[in-house]
């Protein structure tokens, strides 16, 4: 518990619990046991999140008849699939922008398949009745500061090219939709972005695989691979599967393919989860029509309702530790918490007294293009999908089509893709890497409290083909 402080968030913060709300809850499965010895499968999947889930579910729709293994570390949805914002985009490409930027010979394709994969995961809700609150309200992109609204109006006109349901408001309009001082304008994108709870649609996909007839098997570490004749061997602490095929699907978490060391960066984003708002409080706020909300600033924010009427609160902070470090301490940030709760107050002053109930932190798997990259190890035994940075609970089933794409040594439209034939460009070995990354997160404040400009750092950045534009 922290100690009260006379500042408002201290005190709204005093209370929290250093847990994520979405795993928190009474409806939470109970874990399957581990593996304790020797067996055999035709797929061995190896993590229990979002694109793992995905992974088993889709392989066992291609052939009932699959004999589909899943081994997950600790429980399926622990890690970022149980903690992240339930932001269900269809972008592929960590939003059109950047799509645009990166593959423009590819951009249209890669929507129509992005809007494709979203309408497909919702038509998997349904076939397994999975209740995980789906809500497909769109996202309201609203600016806090002048400069930003010549951006809002650049992403409203590149939405709008694509012939994509949007609505442009000015500063009285988007405080209609959602009430705060801080909005100067704002753009809703109506129909490629769904809300929902990201831990029940975990625990439903497991539930699915599980109902499928994938084995899971929890709390079971895999610590190394090796290959031999008939496949690929997978070493955990009390038995080994042997697999013809193994489907990588770890994020950030420690690559058993050194290779993928060169590429990716477990980088720590934060959230606060209020209390439930009464009527009153709500009908202060508006927010009738209950859009995911994210600000226009290099340093953002995402927010959204719950189905109680909860508001998780969350981002701005991206905090990289030397080594590519991850660890269960660094999912607590105090200095983040606060910030983010200040942040908070600012953005809805009329909702003073409200408290926080839960407070936590997580990895995101990030790389130099910021959205996912693809590939194989093993003569094609193995693939892998990684670096979704902050927009996989939409992407990553994609992904997953991806790697059993590859897995069966077929091309594909989607493997005949640049985006998934490409990779992103490898990062320097330490301290380089971390003086880089700490640089870049030094300069985009910069550029937030100077109207926006991008000094000589950022700029090169773009010029190479490196820069974000949130």
């Amino acid at each position: 518990m922290r100690a009260k402080g006379s500042k408002l968030w201290a005190s709204a913060l005093a209370d929290a619990s250093p847990t994520p709300y979405w795993t928190d809850r009474p409806e939470r499965p109970a874990p399957v046991p581990p593996l304790t010895s020797a067996t055999t499968a035709q797929l061995a999947v190896i993590g229990g999140g979002y694109s793992g889930l995905w992974t088993a579910l889709l392989a066992k729709e291609r052939d009932p008849s699959a004999d589909v293994v899943l081994l997950e570390s600790g429980v399926c949805g622990h890690a970022a699939s149980g903690r992240n914002g339930g932001f269900c985009s269809a972008s592929l490409t960590h939003g059109l922008a950047n799509g645009v930027d990166r593959f423009p010979d590819e951009i249209t394709e890669l929507e129509r398949l992005g809007r494709e994969n979203l309408d497909q995961i919702e038509d998997t809700l349904g076939r397994y009745a999975i209740d995980c609150d789906f809500e497909r309200t769109g996202e309201l992109e609203v600016a806090t500061s002048a400069y930003q609204l010549d951006w809002l109006h650049e992403s409203y006109e590149l939405t709008r090219s694509m012939g994509y349901q949007a609505e442009l408001f000015d500063r009285d309009q988007v405080r209609a939709q959602v009430d705060s001082p801080t909005y100067l304008g704002g753009w809703w994108d109506r129909d490629r972005v769904a809300m929902l709870d990201p831990a029940k649609l975990a625990w439903g996909l497991r539930q699915a695989c599980l109902s499928l007839g994938v084995r899971i098997y929890e709390g079971t570490p895999v610590l190394g691979l090796s290959s031999g004749r008939d496949g690929l061997t997978l070493r955990t602490p009390h038995g080994e599967v042997r697999a013809a095929k193994v489907a990588l699907a770890t994020s950030a978490f420690g690559p058993l393919l050194r290779k993928l060391k060169r590429y990716l960066i477990p980088v720590y984003d934060y959230a606060l989860m209020t209390e439930p708002l009464s009527p009153a409080q709500l009908g202060d706020l508006g927010w009738a029509n209950r859009q995911g909300l994210g600000d226009s600033a290099n340093q953002f924010h995402y927010y959204r309702l719950t189905a109680d009427n909860r508001i998780l609160f969350g981002g701005y902070d991206a905090i990289y530790h030397f080594g590519n470090r991850i660890a269960p301490t660094l999912e607590q940030r105090e200095a983040t918490f606060d910030r983010l709760a200040e942040h908070f107050f600012t953005t809805f002053p009329q909702l003073e007294g409200l408290r926080f109930t839960h407070s936590w932190g997580g990895v995101i798997d990030t790389c130099t293009r910021f959205c996912a990259f693809f590939g194989t190890a093993f003569g094609g035994r193995l693939a892998y999908a990684a670096g979704y940075t902050g927009l996989g609970v939409g992407a990553t089933r994609f992904g997953a089509q991806v790697m059993l794409d590859h897995l069966s040594g077929v091309a594909t439209a989607r493997t005949e893709l640049d985006f998934v034939r490409s990779k992103p460009w490898p990062l320097p070995p330490e301290p380089l890497r971390s003086l880089g990354i700490q640089l870049t997160r030094w300069s985009l404040a910069r550029a937030d409290e100077h109207q926006g400009r991008r000094n000589l750092w950022l700029r090169t950045l773009d010029h190479a083909g490196l820069g974000f534009d949130s």
